[in-house]
């Protein structure tokens, strides 16, 4: 298994549609390297170059673009490379073997095992429901209402809120608001959705009024289901 410390590093240059029994080269150097456990390896295309045979290859060139050059490069302990390092000069029979010393400094894997879910948290009772309708133009300030109204929801611990953007809509006034031409619109309804406890609704209507100019606020009684998945290791806070 690959450390820090010393180590080698292994270049190997081939071309593209050079063939090792029925497969690619690279295809096949690839393979062994994984099969013999190395620790991991990379395999690039080169847009140009020229070896020993004085010829160009490019992609600029169709008739070309078939040779272009491979590169596979891994890094691995000295012995493990000193073990595979005889299949690999028999396989490559045209092109170029480089082995440099190196040394490796840090070793940065993620563990891919899945983590162990925990179990839901079920918060079930009386709720109400919030919907708060006003215009994408609508201003607070220096920004938009609807971010506003969020960012004072937010200060305020209500649980979560959801904006929507509407297509086509109209109000009280009668006014149509539509999307144009290229998706540009300038006044297009927006419904801001809040599910809170009950406790805490009349807070958060009474901070929307004071923002709100033209607008329509719904309310609605509901039964509300919550689902909480918490981290592994850390306990959450109540909402």
């Amino acid at each position: 298994m690959l450390s820090k410390g010393p180590a080698k590093k292994v270049t190997i240059y081939l071309n593209e549609d050079t063939h090792y029994h029925l497969s690619s080269l690279h295809d096949a150097v690839m393979t062994f390297l994984m099969h013999k456990g190395v620790s991991g390896a990379t395999a690039t295309r080169a847009v140009s170059g020229f070896g020993a045979h004085r010829v160009m290859h490019t992609v600029k060139v169709e008739v070309l673009a078939d040779h272009l050059p491979i590169i596979i490069e891994f890094v691995e302990t000295p012995d493990r490379v000193e073990e595979i390092l005889p299949t690999l000069y028999d396989m490559v029979t045209d092109g170029l073997i480089e082995v440099q010393d190196t040394t490796v400094v840090k070793i940065a894997q993620k563990d891919r095992r899945p983590e162990p879910k925990p179990p839901h948290e079920r918060t079930v009772g009386p709720a109400r429901l919030i919907r708060v309708f006003l215009g994408e133009a609508d201003r607070w300030h220096d920004e938009h209402l609807y971010d506003a109204i969020l960012k004072k929801l937010r200060m305020m611990d209500i649980s979560g809120a959801t904006i929507y953007r509407g297509i086509l809509g109209y109000g009280h006034k009668g006014h149509t608001h539509k999307q144009g031409l290229l998706h540009i619109s300038h006044d297009l309804p927006i419904m801001i959705s809040i599910v809170e406890s009950p406790g805490k609704v009349e807070e958060a209507i009474k901070a929307i009024e004071e923002m709100l100019g033209d607008g329509l606020i719904v309310i609605s009684d509901v039964e509300m289901i919550r689902l909480v998945r918490g981290t592994p290791g850390r306990k959450e806070e109540p909402c």
